[in-house]
């Protein structure tokens, strides 16, 4: 399997400056103008920055080769990246609703903005939707979940940007300063789920949820000439990424050379259909055959 952690990384470098950049204009430019809803806004920006550190972390742990201490590769480092991305989400979601809150019950300042510190917002977020352009089509291109997840993380903070953005403009043009606050729980609702469909995409991988159905294996292994019976199918992982599959198999031969052809047949099948796989299969007699396709 090719390791294209050293690309990935390049891309987690950028992300990281980029967000370092953004995390300080939106705190400076919120500070100015006494507006919540951007100073919020700036803090999910850090938790960019805080996302590209712990993926860049991960993916030196996530290396696909297997070792003496992890025969199955290291790839589930990057779930683990994933979900620590989906942590810092959960903290910015309840700042987020704890510094509205306390706004609404306590106000003390109004909302001072000028055309220039909009204009550096809206010069924000294009560099925000520029990010999460590059990161989502690195991440498919490399097949990089870290690299995904990022790219969601850095996509909720482009909605919220369009929300604080909106809220100026209201603010700005109509003295709105409750609009500022308002828009604050939307910018909550859109961060909790982005935390949720990062959770979503990596749990199952973690606790070796079925990467395939044991029917579209059976019915594969099975259009191979020589296979009488295919039986006990199991798999993980994540298809395109790495599946791990192993199954029992009866074949219709006298010697262990055809056989271990065949089997042989059925790996390079099976990863021409799901991508990189480590693949077991155990050849038994006929008298072993089975109806039972999977364990269940």
């Amino acid at each position: 399997m090719v390791d294209q952690r050293r690309q990935a990384q390049r891309v987690l470098f950028l992300a990281l400056g980029v967000n370092v950049t953004l995390t300080l204009t939106k705190a400076i430019v919120g500070v100015l103008s006494h507006s919540l809803s951007l100073q919020v806004d700036a803090l999910h920006s850090l938790t960019d920055a805080g996302s590209s550190i712990l993926g860049l972390v991960a993916m030196q742990w996530a290396s696909p080769h297997p070792d003496r201490d992890h025969p199955y590769g290291h790839q589930k480092f990057e779930a683990l990246g994933a979900l620590g991305i989906a942590a810092f989400l959960g903290m910015v979601c309840f700042e987020i609703l704890r510094s509205a809150v306390e706004r609404l019950l306590h106000q003390s300042s109004t909302v001072t903005l000028t055309g220039i510190e909009l204009w550096i917002v809206i010069l924000v977020l294009g560099m925000n939707i520029g990010l999460t352009l590059y990161e989502h089509h690195m991440g498919r291109k490399l097949n990089n979940s870290v690299l995904i997840a990022d790219a969601k993380h850095t996509l909720s903070d482009v909605w919220t940007t369009i929300i604080v953005l909106l809220g100026l403009i209201g603010v700005w043009t109509f003295n709105w300063d409750w609009l500022d606050v308002v828009l604050a729980f939307p910018v909550a609702v859109l961060v909790f789920w982005s935390a949720w469909e990062v959770l979503k995409s990596n749990i199952p991988w973690l606790v070796d949820e079925m990467a395939i159905a044991p029917e579209a294996i059976h019915e594969l292994v099975m259009t191979v000439p020589g296979v009488v019976n295919c039986h006990d199918i199991s798999s993980r992982g994540v298809v395109g990424r790495q599946v791990f599959i192993e199954m029992h198999l009866i074949v219709e031969v006298e010697d262990i050379s055809t056989a271990h052809a065949i089997t042989e047949q059925i790996e390079r099948l099976l990863q021409e259909h799901y991508g990189p796989a480590r693949i077991v299969i155990h050849v038994e007699p006929p008298d072993y055959e089975s109806s039972r396709i999977s364990f269940f």
